[in-house]
């Protein structure tokens, strides 16, 4: 019988400590609801995440919809915040092993199949706990596409934004310019020039100085620049695509050996060597381009130039001087129909948003809050800023408006990027989701429209080459980026070197094998094989 009230004492001696210092990993308040339903205790579920954003937004601890967001998913968040050089810290932080919980938009599919370890496979999560990703996958199957691998397995989630145009780049010529000189927007190569030559020449702004005018500015080789010219020769681009991979009656080539992309750099090394190219455009930064196209009040400097909207590209005070342009026939006798970059896939989906560590203690918390950002009105506020922070009015009848920015020195494509995760975050906005877009994306889809004939003109099983959707094995992935470094380094090389140097014609049959013992051609052969899969799937 002692031996029992001995017993008995200590079970009251011990629930008696637990009571004042708490028992385990429990903390001692009651268990909360979040705004999602999910159970936590009130002592949230601490995250870990690093986030690799624009070098214009802000601090996460000024967004209200991002603490409403992690409130609805019971968790609080250590945010770690790069917005440069994650190209030479990544490699460090992957090789160590040690990785944040979450990874938002950090690692891609090379970083999986080299590091596969580190990270943890989604799939059985989302269908457990992912109800907004999963509606996402059923609405959007390419969504699915871009996250899943042939085994079945998801290292990352993805993201649809519906509202982006096919077309990122437009193509700009200052109107004011044009009617100064008495000139008409060019239709051709050879107008183009004629066209330059005159803003060289003709100090076409009218502020006395004849030589502040650029005639034209681009920023490097992106999609903003001479590149988009290849459309003038029929080469039929796809999504951002600077690698060089294209599609013509369903076979995959690289228009870097291509004959027609030399005529291109005959044509660029012709506009180099008459002074109409600003020299720093092939050195710039994108900021600087940026600024040089905003002039000095109104006073602009560039006459033709690449750019997404033109209050982006030339702020409030210029925009309206500009106009944009068809795509350019490569010369007036040419039967060919010129081409414009069908960017549709890549503006308005991308993979590898999310990513989650596989010593993530609080898998499903994680979860949770990873599916948090996919609900309609959260990923809204993720890509235009909150609704509680002046940036979204919700109607009555459930629809949304996106507002102008309080701050009036700001173009709305600015503000966004300032105050959301914008295009870089988790997004699912369905097709039914009624919103009245700002007049950004308003004039974005109107100086755009000069694109759809040559955008209607892609044959989807025979030009569009969606990479993007290509999940590839570990060899054929680790082959493709080793060849890809390698004939990029001289591709790279050699534009600038053509452009403003010439000697192309001599220089064009070595270049050509120079690229093909790079790996070049092995590349295409492997994407061929991955985009004739992909084929079998749309049929």
């Amino acid at each position: 019988m002692k031996r029992y009230k001995v017993l008995s004492l200590l079970l009251v001696l011990s629930m008696t400590i637990c009571l004042f210092v708490g028992c385990g990993n429990h903390d001692n308040s009651k268990t909360s609801v979040g705004k999602s339903g999910n159970e936590y205790s009130g002592k949230k579920v601490k995250l870990s995440a690093i986030y690799i954003k624009h070098p214009l937004t802000k601090d996460f601890s000024e967004f209200k919809w991002l603490k409403e967001i992690e409130e609805e998913a019971g968790v609080q968040v250590k945010w770690q915040q790069i917005s440069a050089d994650w190209d030479q810290k990544k490699p460090t932080m992957l090789a160590s092993g040690e990785i944040p919980d979450l990874l938002f938009t950090a690692v891609g599919d090379a970083d999986f199949v080299t590091f596969s370890g580190l990270f943890e496979n989604l799939a059985p999560l989302i269908d457990k706990y992912g109800k907004n990703i999963k509606k996402m996958f059923q609405e959007v199957p390419q969504t699915r596409m871009l996250a899943e691998y042939p085994d079945g397995k998801i290292w990352a989630t993805p993201k649809y934004q519906r509202f982006w145009p096919k077309a990122a780049s437009t193509m700009f010529i200052n109107k004011n310019w044009l009617d100064n000189l008495n000139l008409k927007a060019p239709t051709d190569w050879d107008e183009l020039y004629d066209v330059l030559v005159a803003f060289r020449d003709g100090d076409p702004n009218g502020n006395g100085d004849p030589k502040d005018e650029i005639p034209m500015d681009f920023n490097g080789k992106g999609q903003y620049g001479p590149m988009m010219l290849l459309g003038s020769t029929g080469i039929q681009r796809t999504n951002f695509d600077e690698n060089g991979y294209y599609a013509e009656n369903g076979e995959v080539k690289n228009y870097y050996i291509d004959e027609r992309y030399k005529e291109l750099m005959i044509y660029l090394n012709k506009l180099y060597q008459s002074n109409l190219i600003n020299p720093e455009a092939l050195t710039q930064d994108y900021s600087t381009f940026q600024a040089t196209a905003r002039g000095e009040g109104t006073t602009a400097k560039v006459g033709f130039t690449w750019g997404w909207e033109s209050g982006d590209r030339f702020g409030m005070d210029l925009a309206d001087q500009y106009i944009s342009i068809p795509p350019l026939k490569q010369s007036a006798d040419s039967n060919i129909d010129p081409r414009w970059m069908d960017d549709y896939y890549g503006l308005n989906m991308d993979g590898n948003r999310v990513s989650m560590s596989a010593k993530c203690k609080n898998k499903e918390v994680a979860m949770k809050f990873i599916d948090s950002f996919y609900k309609p009105e959260n990923s809204l506020q993720v890509l235009f800023g909150g609704i509680t922070d002046g940036c979204i009015e919700k109607e009555t009848d459930g629809s949304y408006k996106i507002l102008p920015p309080k701050d009036n020195s700001m173009d709305p494509g600015t503000w966004k990027w300032t105050n959301a995760f914008a295009d870089g975050g988790p997004i699912f906005l369905p097709n039914n989701m009624k919103v009245t877009l700002g007049t950004d994306m308003q004039k974005v889809n109107e100086e755009k429209s000069v694109y759809d004939h040559a955008l209607s003109l892609v044959d989807e099983k025979k030009e569009l080459l969606p990479t993007m959707f290509f999940k590839m094995s570990s060899e054929d992935n680790n082959t493709v980026e080793m060849n890809r470094a390698n004939f990029r380094n001289i591709s790279d090389a050699k534009y600038a070197e053509f452009m403003t140097k010439g000697k192309i014609e001599e220089q064009w049959d070595q270049y050509v094998s120079d690229m093909k013992n790079a790996g070049v051609e092995q590349n295409n052969k492997i994407y061929q094989k991955y985009f004739d899969e992909y084929l079998k799937t749309l049929d």
